[in-house]
């Protein structure tokens, strides 16, 4: 099989729960900073999935994300699995010609998303399932994408694109990734200590239900990167 590749921004948001459902190679990398990265052909790769990070989407300051929003815009034109999350959602609608929108909102812990439309990968969480949010930006629709969850904060929750899924919110996380987010000060600076306390607190609450269901979401886009081969 061909390896997953994974496009990271910051060391403590990697791909979490998404690898052992790709269960297959990951090439995990990191270009943020590169002004022309070498990254590896589309027919050398299963997937592409981008993670999330704090920068803005469009923010020039780091180069390589224009690299990665080129090679999103490819996949999604070559017929290429792609997961975006979080940032990775923002930097997919951007390849896809959609809008940014620079601090649209806050929404940091777990609430619930409505879905809106049946998709293979998304439906194993369910019609309002409580999930992981951690973002101040939002995006908006790509033209010809398919809304697929949204809140009141944040319109565009979720959205297909061809073969590309985009995530705002965070299925990957598990237990131990939650409380390293939670001890990191880039992830919590402008949280009061009872925000923390409340969403360590709902995490101990919600993961042991979600995490299986994000499981069984994100082992279906496995299915299709193994396809892929």
């Amino acid at each position: 099989m061909r390896p997953v590749l994974v496009l990271t921004h910051a060391s403590h948001e990697g791909p979490g729960l998404i690898g052992p459902a790709i269960d297959g190679p990951l090439q995990v990398r990191t270009v943020l900073d590169v002004a022309e990265p070498r990254l590896p052909s589309l027919d050398d790769v299963a997937g592409v999935v981008v993670m999330g990070g704090p920068m803005d989407a469009d923010d020039e300051r780091h180069p390589g994300l224009a690299a990665e929003r080129r090679l999103l815009a490819d996949a999604v034109d070559a017929d290429v699995p792609v997961l975006g999350v979080c940032l990775g959602m923002q930097l997919l609608g951007l390849a896809l010609g959609a809008r940014l929108h620079r601090r649209h909102g806050t929404e940091i812990g777990f609430a619930p998303v409505d879905v809106v439309a049946d998709d293979p990968v998304l439906g194993p969480l369910g019609t309002r399932p409580t999930v992981l949010h951690w973002h101040s930006d939002a995006v908006d629709l790509p033209s010809g994408a398919t809304l697929l969850a949204s809140t009141p904060a944040t319109p565009v929750q979720a959205f297909r694109a061809g073969s590309a899924l985009g995530l705002q919110f965070h299925p990957e996380v598990t237990a131990s990734m939650l409380e390293l987010w939670l001890t990191t000060p880039d992830m919590t600076a402008g949280l009061a200590e009872d925000e923390v306390v409340a969403v360590r607190a709902d995490g101990a609450r919600h993961l042991p239900t979600l995490v299986p269901a994000a499981e069984k979401a994100l082992a279906a886009f496995g299915e299709l990167a193994r396809a892929r081969g």
